[in-house]
């Protein structure tokens, strides 16, 4: 006697070799052996072999009508049995009750089981909205090898072209075009993005990165919210000072400004001018709420995304020919350059000019500053009076001797329609401008800093001890910079914590309430949101500089390049700040110059294929 039974949801033929109350001793055609349980027999046949029984079975369910099967079953419960009867007649043979246990079976959308060898017709509308997702899914099966074979043939579907950022940065992995392009990717052996690329989805490598970046921080969009006019306070008096200020070409957030005047008795007044724009956000407001979402402007070679809009930027940056308002602090110095006090106040400061480093440099150097004979210009004078302060001041501080010299680089872009030139210009670390600018907000934001701890309100610092700088509320040593307390103070036009220190500073010299009291939770999320942000913005713009630094070399069709060993196979390449791993370096004291060949670039995963030429 054999048997037609179901096992793990597939129907199977074995001839009982034994039989017990509630299992079978069975062997299949291949004459393997298995205990079955007699539960799962549905059906006792001979007079057949297993093979022939199963293939007649299986070709007979083939033939069947599954619609007019569906129409047989009524509304009832019923067994498979019943339902051979109904639709192959009262006489159904073993073989045709099988093939209709597996027609009902094998079409789940029009019987749903209801125990084994049982089913119930599936309602009418249920039956209908099935078959509608099946044909759903057999057109997108169909869409979807369309897509995938003009992927496979180097072309990038017409249908991706508008949803090219979604399926980059935030793909539905259930939706069609996602699963076309995975399907392609991992038939053409390459990640979805490489494929991309190569079917021109990226373009520009540059702006990918770009739209990455974005897609993540500012996945709202980089446009500014509506906001009502920003206005400068008209109540300040007016400072009787000439200020200056001192930054690249490109800077438009001019946060800071100087001004060197003689006073009576033969000291003189040093005044550092910082933009206010708390004078012109209130707490609370569409501007405020936006400086606490961005945190920081953000830079990167060629353009940044400021943290304010430039229709609120223009009111406060420190632009020459106007008088700006601003948190001024202003120190009497003697003639050694020792502060014998200082004051603070909020004012408007006349800004007479805005000095640029690509103007003034070549006049104001290292080979020219302090130096009799050196050429005259505006502003020679308290340039000069101001490099010679710093430098008493870096002194002071414990960092003028045994400094390393390094370049700092700053980046061109032009770009002329599609075509984009880079132009990588480098700069000495330390240069006098550099270094007036570095001492005088070093000292600015050490000496706000003690002023908010000595009146007790709430602020920023940044804090150094063993190595590691972090933001805290709690005032503490900078040892990196030599100074018992420092909060960021400098820059309320590009950074959130400047605005922060700077709203407790004017509550201070106003003689108000802070708006953040000491231990306020408010001031703790600000801390950890600016943490993150600012390290991610820091990230992206060396990551932009990389690529740019790889672009350059191709730009300039450089095929060797001099690079000095930092340690084992990590190199820095000389003209550029770039640092990369050579595979195959041999050991190499730190500071050896060589020479590598350029074999190849890879934009993407910003990689530069190097080996050694000569020592």
């Amino acid at each position: 006697m054999n048997v037609f039974y179901e096992e793990d949801g597939h129907f199977k033929v074995a001839t009982i070799k034994d039989e017990q109350q509630a299992s079978l001793m069975v062997e299949d055609q291949r004459g393997k052996r298995s205990k079955i349980k007699t539960a799962n027999v549905l059906l006792r046949f001979d007079r057949m072999g297993l093979d022939e029984f199963l293939n007649a079975a299986e070709a007979e369910a083939a033939g069947i009508d599954t619609d007019f099967l569906w129409e047989c079953c009524g509304s009832d419960e019923f067994a498979f049995q019943d339902i051979a009867s109904e639709y192959f007649g009262a006489g159904a043979t073993p073989q045709q009750q099988a093939a209709a246990a597996i027609g009902l079976h094998g079409a789940p959308m029009y019987f749903y089981r209801k125990g084994r060898g049982r089913y119930k017709a599936a309602p009418e509308e249920n039956l209908k909205a099935a078959k509608a997702g099946a044909e759903r899914k057999a057109r997108e099966a169909e869409q979807m090898a369309i897509w995938q074979g003009e992927l496979q043939a180097g072309t990038l579907p017409a249908a991706f072209a508008p949803i090219i950022n979604k399926l980059l940065f935030r793909p539905d992995k259930n939706g069609i075009e996602w699963k076309a392009l995975a399907a392609a990717a991992e038939a053409a052996q390459m990640s979805p993005l490489r494929l991309m690329q190569k079917v021109g989805a990226i373009p520009s490598v540059a702006r990918y990165f770009f739209d990455e970046f974005q897609h993540e921080h500012f996945p709202k969009g980089l446009d500014f919210p509506e906001f009502p006019p920003v206005t400068m306070p008209d109540d300040l008096p007016l400072a009787d000072v000439a200020g200056f200020s001192i930054d690249d070409a490109s800077t438009t957030e001019i946060d800071d400004a100087f001004s060197l005047k003689q006073l009576a008795n033969g000291n003189w007044q040093v005044g550092i001018h910082i933009a206010a724009p708390v004078l012109g956000i209130a707490p609370g407001s569409a501007l405020d709420q936006v400086i606490f979402d961005r945190l920081s402007t953000v830079y990167m070679p060629g353009d940044k995304i400021t943290m304010l809009p430039d229709a609120a930027v223009d009111v406060f940056t420190l632009k020459e020919g106007a008088a700006r308002p601003a948190l001024s602090m202003y120190l009497e110095v003697n003639a050694g350059y020792e502060i014998l006090s200082h004051r603070s106040c909020i004012e408007l400061v006349p800004i007479a000019a805005n000095l640029r480093h690509d103007q003034i440099e070549p006049l104001f150097n290292e080979e020219t500053a302090g130096r009799e004979g050196s050429p005259d210009f505006q502003w020679k004078d308290e340039l000069t009076w101001l490099w010679r302060m710093a430098g008493e001041l870096e002194g002071r501080r414990g960092k003028a001797e045994n400094q390393i010299q390094r370049l700092d680089y700053s980046f061109s872009i032009d770009r002329d329609g599609e075509q984009e030139t880079v132009r990588i210009i480098p700069r000495k670390r330390g240069a006098p401008m550099d270094k007036l600018v570095a001492e005088l907000m070093i000292l600015v934001n050490s000496q706000w800093g003690k002023d908010l701890r000595d009146a007790q309100i709430a602020g920023i610092y940044r804090a150094q001890v063993a190595g590691r700088v972090r933001m805290t509320t709690q005032p503490g040593q900078h040892i990196g910079l030599g100074v018992e307390c420092y909060a960021w103070s400098s820059s309320p036009l590009r950074r959130a914590v400047d605005f922060v220190n700077q709203t407790q500073l004017i509550a201070l010299l106003r003689n108000e309430k802070p708006r953040f009291a000491k231990n306020d939770a408010e001031l703790f999320s600000i801390i950890s949101s600016f943490d993150t942000a600012y390290a991610a913005y820091a990230d992206f713009q060396d990551k932009m500089e990389r690529y740019w630094c790889l672009r350059y070399i191709e730009q300039e069709g450089m095929k060797e390049l001099s690079a000095s060993v930092i340690k084992e196979n990590l190199v820095r390449i000389d003209s550029m700040p770039l640092v990369v791993r050579v595979g195959g370096l041999p050991e190499l004291p730190a500071g050896t110059n060589i020479k590598l060949q350029v074999l190849g670039i890879d934009y993407l995963d910003l990689h530069a294929d190097l080996r050694m030429a000569t020592l």
